[in-house]
């Protein structure tokens, strides 16, 4: 499925919607450039799961949680990563097979790790487009 946005608050109802039917044990994986708006989605999910507290991306801790919504939300960010080992320390596998929902933002870095069943997005940008203008692929694997 592909969905295109053209304002930052479009980008974000796409995550919400997504956040809205998210199920236990879902895994989603989120590429795409620096400043596409990888947050601004993760926000929007986080909203859709019911979660009120201020969402942004654990670039220097590798997974924030966030217990208070309708399902646990594990946010990873492992664009820092230096060793796919490290990913073991942050407890990965626990989190991932867990009842709740997993978003691992720059998963490309950790293909060889990721569950075989997740749902792919990626969020591109395209200038001719306008500036604001964004395309997300939604993928079920």
């Amino acid at each position: 499925m592909v969905i295109e946005t053209r304002s930052p608050e479009e980008t974000f109802a796409v995550g919400k919607s997504l956040g809205e039917k998210a199920f236990p044990g879902q895994v989603l994986t989120l590429t795409g450039d620096l400043g596409v708006g990888k947050t601004v989605f993760t926000q929007g999910l986080a909203e859709g799961l019911g979660i009120e507290e201020p969402v942004n991306s654990p670039t220097f801790t590798i997974v924030q949680v966030y217990e208070e919504g309708r399902l646990p939300f594990y946010h990873f960010d492992v664009y820092r990563i230096g060793d796919i080992e490290e990913m073991d320390e942050v407890g990965f596998e626990e989190y991932v097979m867990g009842e709740g929902v997993s978003l691992i933002e720059w998963a490309n870095l950790i293909e060889e790790i990721l569950p075989e069943r997740r749902t792919n997005i990626l969020i591109e940008k395209d200038l001719t487009q306008g500036f604001d203008y964004r395309r997300i692929t939604i993928e079920e694997q």
